[in-house]
């Protein structure tokens, strides 16, 4: 398929693709959906392509809200040499800080050259996700204490000690999902005004600002904020609101968390999702 992605690219500057890896999808943009889907008809008919399309996935992130003072053991035996770690540390959230690890081990309970394994197992698990399978962020650890073996004690262990502590307990913490909200501002004739707000009120849209264009009679310029997710189709309805008189433009601008049932509805579609990309493979 990416020949003949490069290939339309290069007949059309307008036209671009771009695969994903966090979310495993092809993602192609261009002017317009149906310039788009005049693009995978091309590639069906003219590169005889199988192409599945639908709404690109959303791509969250993961944190928890609730500290935990945490601690886990890992020793496995199996014949020869074999693996030892312990760690205590206290996971706390760091709302808007990324990620930030500390050490205060005291009195060499943990050898300074296992200090570094320990934060290098929770980045590779911050990576891979808990939840849901998306990066967690704003996490701060306090690696404050624990125990190694002179001979079974090693990097492997460790990391792999970190890891198992952290995903225990971050499913215990109150983990939640966030989500990509943008940025939007709606430029519009004022008789649509009504339907144009009620429909971003379907889309969980936040109007913050509405009121007269400042430099353009007979227009409403509306401001707000709206969730990715919520933004699938809106060029289509809103043309069909405004009879192609209304335009709009967004920009990425914050994660925020879902609420509850929006969490519990996500989840479900997820799982139905890999439920449904292992039974095709």
């Amino acid at each position: 398929m990416g020949e003949a992605l490069h290939k339309l690219a290069n007949e059309d500057p307008s036209f671009a693709a771009s695969y994903d890896e966090e979310t495993n999808e092809t993602v192609i943009a261009g002017m317009g959906e149906l310039h788009l889907e005049i693009m995978v008809d091309r590639l069906k008919e003219e590169f005889k392509l199988d192409v599945e399309v639908g709404e690109p996935s959303v791509a969250y992130r993961e944190t928890f809200l609730e500290e935990r003072d945490c601690e886990y053991k890992y020793a496995k035996q199996s014949g020869g040499k074999g693996q030892y770690a312990y760690i205590k540390m206290i996971m706390t959230p760091n709302p808007g800080k990324g990620y930030e690890f500390e050490n205060t081990v005291k009195g060499g309970h943990i050898p300074g050259e296992f200090i570094p394994s320990v934060d290098k197992g929770i980045q590779k698990t911050l990576e891979k996700g808990v939840l849901a399978g998306f990066p967690v962020v704003d996490v701060k650890i306090n690696l404050y204490d624990g125990g190694f073996h002179p001979v079974d004690s090693s990097d492997f262990a460790f990391q792999t000690c970190a890891s198992i502590c952290f995903k225990e307990n971050f499913m215990k913490a109150h983990p939640v999902l966030l989500e990509p909200v943008m940025k939007l501002e709606v430029i519009t004739p004022d008789e649509y005004m009504g339907d144009i707000i009620g429909n971003l009120n379907k889309r969980r849209g936040r109007i913050e600002q509405q009121g007269p264009h400042p430099h353009r009679k007979g227009l409403t310029e509306i401001k707000g904020f709206v969730p990715l997710a919520g933004m699938f189709g809106y060029a289509n309805d809103l043309r069909n609101i405004s009879s192609g008189r209304a335009n709009f433009s967004m920009e990425f601008a914050q994660y925020e968390q879902l609420n509850a049932a929006t969490q519990e509805e996500v989840l479900k579609k997820l799982a139905q999702k890999r439920e449904q990309e292992a039974a095709n493979k």
